[in-house]
């Protein structure tokens, strides 16, 4: 038994159009689904929505909720801001800084270009709050992260005896800390 893969991964949205909309535009998701009922098929309890799908590439897909009956959308005020993302793989860095400038040319403030050796990001929040990182993979991607699986387990277990960062893969964001 095992997962074959990520079939959708769901968000809540202040309006799906507008949604449907900035995605296109800004990182040139295809819309390929929308569903509207108003019965929660799972639950059966009374509550319209509108169920939109986007196509991430690869057979990944990215969909979100309109729930107007709800109170307004709001965040886990426990959890810092930068916490709770969603990543998406760019072909390399050419591709990551033209996404930047699209992305900044159309007022989006943008976070980056943050190197983090393995893979290199920016980051910036879509019109509902979520916040969003494009990634590419570094050229020596293979390696480092051989390295890392190398230590992997001990980390994990310092981790969880200490709940203190294990220093095993301190050298990740030695250039970024450079750079400050």
């Amino acid at each position: 038994m095992k997962i074959e893969q990520i079939h959708h991964v769901a968000y809540r949205c202040k309006d799906a159009k507008e949604t449907v909309q900035w995605y296109n535009k800004m990182l040139n998701m295809d819309f390929v689904l929308a569903i509207a009922e108003d019965h929660v098929p799972s639950t059966h309890e009374p509550d319209p929505y509108m169920h939109i799908f986007m196509d991430a590439g690869n057979g990944n897909v990215l969909a979100f909720f309109e729930l107007p009956t709800k109170p307004e959308m709001d965040r886990d005020r426990n959890t810092p801001i930068w916490v709770q993302h969603i990543a998406f793989k760019v072909k390399d860095r050419a591709t990551l800084i033209e996404f930047k400038d699209h992305l900044e040319a159309n007022g989006v403030e943008v976070l980056g270009v943050t190197d983090h050796s393995i893979f290199h990001s920016i980051y910036f929040f879509d019109p509902n709050g979520h916040r969003v990182e494009l990634a590419c993979p570094d050229p020596e991607e293979e390696a480092l992260l051989q390295k890392l699986d190398a230590v992997k387990w001990e980390m994990l277990e310092e981790w969880s005896k200490t709940k203190k960062a294990p220093k095993h893969a301190d050298w990740l964001h030695a250039k970024e800390l450079q750079k400050t």
